[in-house]
């Protein structure tokens, strides 16, 4: 009877084990060939495409002969300074009317349609907009770093005017960048698949002295291998089917007799194993068939102690947890007390009040502040931030704040010197390739004139006496660290008594709502115009930390946010 009931238990087989077996065989097979559709189809894609490129780049290298070194350099010039608001559209629009600007683009479009390209386009690349590229730029469509010097499109409706712009893949970005630097082609290929087909761009940068002029692109369609690869694909297909048919044949006469049979025996014997109910961790071991079974079971015997294993180590790591927790609190601190929190910091000092605070993201952060007399008549200010989160940014930050107040206590009273003399220290071994934006003013106390120098940090807000807070627009230097031999810009700056003056770091104007709206200069500026004018700089930062605080709501705080305010009373207060 016991046999009978193991019988009956181990005869509910749904699917038979011959069956499995074709059925397995089949799909090796589609395996197989969907191996060999994909490796050959990419050989076959690198070939065609390979060649495609080459033709694109020898399309391009012609199209550039066809420019004097003059009229390129020239062109280029021009678009720059249109970029550059320095020039309007209506200096553009005579140079498109010229004859050698009509001739060079019929050259160019005859070579366009004699090569079966989409578009020939020589063009300039805006480095600063390249390089202040983010997904939010992007996204909003704000972020367009090529100007357009001629267009040759195959759709005359579609065709860019000189000094339009148009955005890139940010994929390439970084390929660009390179090209336009070094003057040298692009090491990949750029390939796209978008609304005008299967796409293969080739971008020839003209360069003078190593550096790239303009970049010559060329788009070339690749229908030729589309078709081909369809037909490639048909091809394996038919020749797959041949072989599953064989080895399907074979499958009747040999395995069932070779391999089904021994398996449904151990089969067997495995349901008996089963029907008694024994704990897997006892029974494991004592298997012993000498085959791929006992491999399994020893494999899953193995198992059961890793999972033991693994709770143990889960716990000593959630206790490792929990130890740098701790660690990091007391390194918050440490940051906090580097930073200036005494108010007033100079009690004594009656020319002016000022006041700042810095609220990070996570545990440590990268943005500081300082302020420091250099000497009785001379005040340095500083904001700054540093690039990335957390710990590697708060011990650079640490790096940075320490070098550059030493710089200036040297006695040195120009903001760009400090700069330059902190950039190249902090260059040295910066494997991380961290970076950091600064605002560095430097205040002759006595008569409220000073130096500031911006490298790559937010526009200062400046308020005078009477009136209202506004934006200070001026161009900036690159960041410190980006590159060694850095030299930075600086602007001469007067205040008079009642002037304000508020820095900040982009944790401000870039803090996001649930909504992914940015809070923005303009709601800064009304947060500060709302405060009255008499009011202490605490009072200002606190109100505009609060309209920060209301607009984000509970979206989750993405960057630091570090403020400091300054008010200038002058030597009769």
């Amino acid at each position: 009877m016991e046999g009978n009931n193991t019988q009956a238990k181990t005869g509910k087989i749904k699917l038979g084990l011959a069956p499995k077996m074709i059925i397995g065989l089949v799909l090796i097979v589609v395996l197989i060939a969907g191996a060999a559709i994909a490796v050959g189809s990419h050989t076959y894609t690198d070939s065609i495409t390979d060649h495609y490129n080459t033709v694109a780049y020898q399309t391009a290298h012609v199209a550039a002969g066809y420019f004097t070194r003059e009229e390129l350099t020239g062109y280029a010039e021009l678009v720059r300074q249109y970029a550059a608001g320095e020039t309007d559209r209506i200096s553009l629009d005579a140079v498109m009317e010229t004859d050698r600007y009509r001739e060079l683009w019929e050259y160019i479009d005859k070579l366009r349609r004699s090569m079966g390209a989409n578009d020939i386009f020589v063009s300039w690349c805006d480095m600063d907009e390249l390089i202040s590229y983010t997904p939010e730029k992007a996204e909003a469509k704000e972020w367009k770093p090529i100007v357009y010097i001629m267009d040759s499109y195959y759709d005359p409706s579609l065709q860019f005017r000189m000094g339009d712009r148009s955005a890139v893949y940010p994929e390439y970005r970084k390929d660009i960048e390179e090209a336009a630097r070094t003057g040298q082609p692009f090491e990949r290929k750029i390939i796209t698949d978008y609304q005008f087909g299967h796409i293969l761009t080739a971008s020839y940068p003209v360069s003078y002295g190593g550096e790239a002029v303009a970049f010559v692109s060329v788009e070339i369609p690749m229908l030729t291998l589309e078709s081909d690869i369809t037909e490639f694909v048909v091809k394996v297909l038919i020749v797959s089917c041949i072989i599953m048919a064989l080895l399907l044949a074979i499958d009747l006469f040999f395995i069932v007799s070779t391999m089904i049979k021994p398996i449904v025996t151990v089969a067997s014997e495995a349901g008996k194993f089963a029907d008694n109910n024994a704990e897997v961790s006892d029974k494991l071991g004592r298997i012993k068939t000498g085959d791929e079974v006992q491999l399994l079971s020893e494999s899953l015997l193995r198992m059961e102690i890793d999972i033991k294993e693994y709770i143990g180590n889960i716990t000593k790591i959630t206790a490792e947890k929990e130890r740098i927790s701790a660690e990091l609190n007391v390194a918050t601190q440490i940051q906090a007390d580097m930073l200036p929190s005494i108010f007033p910091p100079f009690p004594g000092r009656k020319e002016f009040d000022i006041y700042a605070t810095m609220n990070p993201a996570k545990e440590v952060g990268g943005d500081f502040y300082d302020f420091f007399l250099i000497d009785d008549d001379h005040l340095a200010i500083v904001m700054a931030d540093v690039s990335g989160k957390g710990v590697p940014a708060a011990l650079f930050m640490v790096i940075a704040k320490t070098l550059i107040k030493n710089h200036a206590q040297l006695g040195e009273l120009s903001p760009a010197k400090v700069l330059m003399q902190a950039n190249e220290q902090l260059c040295e071994g910066n494997e991380a390739e961290l970076f950091v934006t600064v605002w560095l003013g430097i205040l002759e106390i006595s008569t409220g004139k000073g130096m500031a120098a911006n490298a790559g940090h937010e526009h200062p807000v400046l308020r005078r006496s009477g009136g209202e807070y506004e934006l200070v627009v001026y161009r900036h230097s690159p960041a410190v660290a980006t590159m060694e031999g850095m030299r930075f810009r600086e602007h001469e700056f007067e205040l008079h008594p009642g002037d304000s003056l508020f820095v900040y770091t982009d944790g401000v104007p870039e803090a996001t709502n649930s909504a992914n709206e940015l809070y923005g200069t303009d709601r800064m500026l009304g947060a500060l115009n709302s405060v009255a004018p008499d009011a202490s700089q605490k009072d200002i930062l606190n109100a505009v930390k609060t309209s920060v605080d209301d607009f984000v709501g509970e979206a989750p705080q993405f960057d630091d946010l570090t403020m400091l305010g300054f008010r200038y009373f002058g030597t009769n207060s």
